[in-house]
């Protein structure tokens, strides 16, 4: 184990998750967050739900 793994750095926090329904460009979107508020330690992933087809846009603290 590294320094950094035992002081719990590196690690992804999930804040919060939201479904909604597809939309083409969400990516373009969630590539936006990331680049804009990386600075405020915080993450955006875009997943697609392989049973409903929708959405999920997940919140990380880094």
């Amino acid at each position: 184990m590294n320094e950094k793994e035992e002081k719990g750095e590196g690690k992804l926090q999930l804040i919060a998750t939201k479904s909604f329904p597809p939309y083409p460009d969400m990516y373009k979107v969630v590539d936006f967050l990331n680049k804009t508020l990386r600075h405020k330690k915080v993450m955006f992933g875009l997943t697609k739900d392989q049973n409903t087809g929708n959405m999920i846009i997940s919140i990380y603290e880094i």
